[in-house]
C-alpha cells in the first residue's frame, strides 16, 4: 500500500520532529487517512525491533486502527488490550485508554519506546497523563507521537505538557481542494434573532444552550429553519444540531408534520432505539436527523449532504466537527446511485460568524481567539455577512466583478492544488484521446481512469483477477482523488517507480499488437502510454457498463 504524496510529506515532517523533540503533534482532519499516516509513522519508529503502543479512547477505533496498521506493516506483530483482552505481545500493542489507565493494567504495560496517541486532544486528560507519565517513568527516551483533527480543546486547555511542537497540519482546504472531501456551501442566515443570541452568556465549555434554546426553540424560528432547507437542499441527507433535547424533539416533529421524514438521537436514547434510527438515516427512510451533541464527532455517513446549525458554538473545534459531518466524498459502490458533489451548510445561529473560517490555528499554550470574525455588509440587502464572502448568502448577490473570479483567492488555490494533484502523481496520467475526457493511468497489477460523461465525471478501477469497479461520481478532482487513491492501495513505490520509467522507453513489439493502426505509426509512443490504452481496450466494454449503469439510477446529492 502507498501513501498519497500530502501523505508522505506529513509522515516526513512528524518523523523529523520525533527525532529532533522526541515527542510531536501532527493534526489531520478527517479525510486525510490520519490512521494511515500514523501507522506509517509507528512502523517505520519500531522497525528496528522497538516497542510500541497505539492508544485510542473507544473500541472501534482501536480495531480500526489495528486492522488499518496491518494493511501498511504487514509484516509486525500486534496485540490488543481492552476490556477483555490484556496482551501485550505483539510488538504494536493497540490500548482503549479507559481500560489502560487503571493502576493494575499499568503495572503490567512493559518498558515501551513509542506512545502513539490518537484523538490527541485527549491527551491531557487525567486518564491519558497517568499513560503518559508510566510510560516516561519506565523510558525517559520514550517518544511521544499524537494525532487529532481538532487540537484546540473545548475548555481551551492547551496540550503543551504532552506536546511541545507541532509537526505538520493537513488543513481542510487542502483536502477539499484536491478532492478528497467535498466543499461546503455556507448559508448565513438570520431569522431575526441574531442579536439576541450574540448576548448568550458562555459557560466554561460553550454558550449557555439552556438560554439558546430559550431563542430558538420557538415555531416560528423553526418553520423557517424548514422552508430555507426546502428552497436550498430539499431531498439531501441531513443532520441537523440542536441546543437541548426538548428543542432537538420539537425540530424533529416539525420536520414530520411537514411531511419530511425525520429522526431524533439524543444521549438519553437505548442503544438499540439509537442503532435503529441511525440504520433508517443510512437507508434513506429517514431523510433529516436530528440531534444534540451526539453526531458531532465519531459518526459518519458519507451521503450526508447537508448540515443545519441551530446552535452557535464558542469553540471553532466544535463548529468544524458538525460541519465535517457532511464533507465526506460517497464511495457507489458503498452507496449506489448517490451523487454528491458538496455539502450545504445552513447556520441559523452564529458560528460562521465568530469563526469565520473552517481552518484554525494551533496553539498548544491553550490560549481561544475570541470576538467575531470581521464582517462586511451586503450592497444589495444590506446584511451582516462574512468579509470572505464572495456571494451574499442571504440574496446571492454577486460581491466580487465577474472578471476578477480567475484571480479569487479560493478558486486559484483549488485548480493549482488539483493541477498539483496530477503533478504530484507517483502515476503518470494519460489522456486517451487527446480531448482531457478520458484519462487513465496504470500500474503491474492495477489500473485507474476517469471519464466525463452527460456532465459528471466517473473514476473507475480495476486489478489483475478482479472485476473493474465504479470509484466515484461527480467534480474531475473527487474522481481523480479517488481514483489515485485505488492505485495507491492496489500497488506499490516500486512498482510505480518502474511504471514511470516506461515513459522513456519506446512500446514494446507485444504491445503494438494489440493497438490500432494508428497507434502504430505514433512515433511519440511510449510504453507507459501503450500500457494505458491496452488497459482501457481490455476494459472498454466494462467500463462502459459500470458508466452507463450509474447514470440510470443516480440520487443527486447537490
Amino acid at each position: 500500500m502507498r501513501l498519497r504524496p500530502r501523505q508522505k510529506l506529513f509522515v516526513e515532517r512528524s518523523l523529523a520532529a520525533l527525532s529532533t523533540h522526541g515527542n510531536t503533534l501532527g493534526i489531520a482532519p478527517t479525510g486525510s487517512g490520519k490512521t494511515i499516516m500514523l501507522s506509517a509513522i509507528a512502523g517505520k519508529l519500531v522497525a528496528g525491533g522497538a516497542k510500541a503502543c497505539v492508544l485510542a479512547h473507544r473500541d472501534e477505533l482501536t480495531a480500526q486502527n489495528r486492522e488499518k496498521f496491518g494493511r501498511v506493516n504487514p509484516d509486525i506483530s500486534t496485540s490488543v488490550v481492552d476490556a477483555s483482552t490484556k496482551d501485550w505481545s505483539g510488538q504494536v500493542t493497540f490500548a482503549m485508554a479507559p481500560t489502560l489507565t487503571r493502576a493494575a493494567n499499568l503495572a503490567t504495560m512493559p518498558k515501551l519506546d513509542l506512545l502513539v496517541i490518537d484523538e490527541a486532544h485527549h491527551a491531557i486528560a487525567d486518564s491519558y497523563r497517568r499513560i503518559v507519565d508510566r510510560v516516561r517513568d519506565a523510558n525517559p527516551e520514550a517518544r511521544i507521537f499524537g494525532v487529532t483533527a481538532t487540537p484546540n480543546r473545548g475548555d481551551h486547555k492547551g496540550l503543551r505538557q504532552v506536546f511541545d511542537n507541532v509537526a505538520d497540519q493537513v488543513r481542510l482546504g487542502e483536502l477539499i481542494a484536491s478532492g478528497h472531501l467535498v466543499r461546503p456551501r455556507t448559508f448565513v442566515i438570520d431569522v431575526g434573532v441574531r442579536e439576541q443570541l450574540q448576548k448568550v452568556r458562555k459557560t466554561a465549555l460553550d454558550f449557555d444552550m439552556i438560554e439558546v434554546a430559550g431563542i430558538m426553540d420557538r415555531a416560528p424560528v423553526t418553520d423557517e429553519v424548514i422552508r430555507h432547507w426546502r428552497e436550498k437542499a430539499a431531498g439531501r441527507p441531513t443532520i441537523v444540531f440542536c441546543s437541548t433535547v426538548a428543542h432537538a424533539a420539537h425540530v424533529a416533529e416539525a420536520f414530520i408534520a411537514a411531511g419530511i421524514p425525520a429522526g431524533l438521537i439524543h444521549g438519553d436514547l437505548a442503544a438499540d432505539e439509537r442503532r435503529n434510527i441511525l440504520a433508517a438515516f443510512s437507508s434513506g427512510e429517514i431523510a433529516v436527523l436530528v440531534n444534540v451533541a451526539v453526531l458531532t464527532e465519531g459518526f459518519d455517513h458519507p451521503p450526508t449532504s447537508c448540515v443545519i446549525l441551530l446552535r452557535p458554538s464558542s469553540c471553532k473545534s466544535t463548529m468544524i466537527q458538525m460541519v465535517g459531518r457532511g464533507l465526506r466524498t460517497v464511495d457507489p459502490e458503498e452507496h449506489p446511485g448517490i451523487v454528491k458533489t458538496d455539502c450545504v451548510v445552513l447556520d441559523f445561529g452564529t458560528s460562521s460568524l465568530m469563526h469565520g473560517t473552517l481552518e484554525q490555528d494551533v496553539d498548544l499554550d491553550g490560549r481561544d481567539a475570541s470576538g467575531m470574525a470581521p464582517t462586511k455588509t451586503c450592497p444589495d440587502c444590506e446584511a451582516e455577512i462574512p468579509l470572505a464572502a464572495r456571494e451574499c448568502p442571504l440574496c446571492g448577490a454577486l460581491l466580487v466583478e465577474p472578471k476578477d473570479e480567475a484571480g479569487a483567492e479560493a478558486l486559484e488555490g483549488f485548480v493549482m492544488t488539483e493541477i498539483d494533484l496530477l503533478k504530484r502523481s507517483s502515476f503518470q496520467w494519460v489522456d486517451l484521446f487527446g480531448d482531457e475526457a478520458a484519462l487513465m493511468a496504470t500500474g503491474f497489477t492495477a489500473w485507474a481512469g476517469i471519464f466525463w460523461m452527460d456532465g459528471l465525471w466517473y473514476a473507475v478501477g480495476g486489478r489483475r483477477g478482479a472485476q473493474p469497479r465504479l470509484l466515484g461520481i461527480g467534480e474531475r478532482a473527487v474522481c481523480l482523488a479517488q481514483a489515485d487513491d485505488w492505485l495507491n492501495a492496489h500497488e506499490s513505490d516500486e512498482s510505480a517507480f518502474k511504471t514511470r520509467g516506461w515513459l522513456r522507453q519506446a512500446p514494446t513489439e507485444k504491445q503494438l499488437q494489440y493497438l490500432p493502426p494508428s497507434a502504430r505509426q505514433d512515433y511519440g509512443l511510449t510504453r507507459y502510454h501503450a500500457s494505458a490504452l491496452i488497459s482501457f481496450r481490455f476494459n472498454k466494454r466494462a467500463i462502459q457498463q459500470l458508466v452507463q449503469a450509474a447514470t440510470m439510477p443516480e440520487r443527486r446529492a447537490a
